[in-house]
């Protein structure tokens, strides 16, 4: 039988895991609900932007922000 468990010094680990992933999941929502509601953008389309920013973990929706985000009417 294979035993797959937590190593036992996992616990040090989530001081720096446990806010890496609320930055992420923050950073996803965030870009996600702005991609919805943008009407243009300067590379792309609204599909291809939702991707990256879902599966591109942290640098996805920098990248949306950075690149993608249409200006302002």
């Amino acid at each position: 039988m294979i035993h797959t468990s937590l190593p036992e010094n996992f616990s040090v680990y989530l001081p720096i895991l446990i806010p890496l992933v609320l930055l992420q999941f923050t950073l996803i929502l965030v870009s996600v609900l702005d991609i919805v509601k943008q009407k243009q953008f300067k590379f792309g389309n609204r599909t291809l932007w939702i991707l990256v920013s879902c599966l591109i973990s942290i640098i996805g929706p920098i990248l949306y922000f950075t690149f993608g985000k249409g200006e302002k009417e």
